[in-house]
């Protein structure tokens, strides 16, 4: 079934689809304060108030959708479960050091370094890791032929 071009082409736009889904509604599928905060001038403005349990297992719920349908993309696409098991370490080994990442600048730091929460939580929030795998994986299959 996934040897038809178009099928997979399909696939992958229905994939994307689904991450262009998530961003558009995560104001309403999401619990994150953030969200606003950084839509907002929030340079040398106070954190918002938020429910930290909440907040992290919303972040991670998220994570976890972005990374099942990011692997899903990785596996239309290259047709390799090597690849999609490579790809899941590395993925929960990224969430794992980004979200003790983000707990300690929540816990221990200032609003003053709002802009490094800001990237951290954008790599937690959006399929980043998607981005770089892809011309990875693609150049070392390409180098291997």
């Amino acid at each position: 079934m996934l040897q038809n071009r178009f099928f997979r082409y399909l696939l992958v736009v229905i994939l994307i689809g689904f991450l262009v889904a998530i961003r558009t509604f995560e104001s309403v599928l999401f619990y994150d304060p953030f969200i606003a905060y950084f839509k907002s001038e929030f340079h040398n403005q106070l954190y918002p108030k938020y429910d930290a349990l909440k907040l992290f297992l919303n972040i991670g719920t998220r994570y976890l959708i972005n990374s099942m349908v990011s692997l899903g993309i990785i596996y239309v696409i290259f047709t390799d479960s090597s690849k999609v098991k490579m790809s899941s370490v590395l993925l929960s080994l990224f969430f794992l050091i980004l979200m003790g990442l983000i707990i300690v600048l929540l816990c221990f730091f200032t609003e003053k370094q709002a802009m490094i929460l800001f990237y951290v939580r954008r790599f937690l929030i959006q399929p980043i890791f998607l981005l770089l795998f892809i011309p990875a994986f693609y150049y070392q299959q390409r180098n291997y032929k």
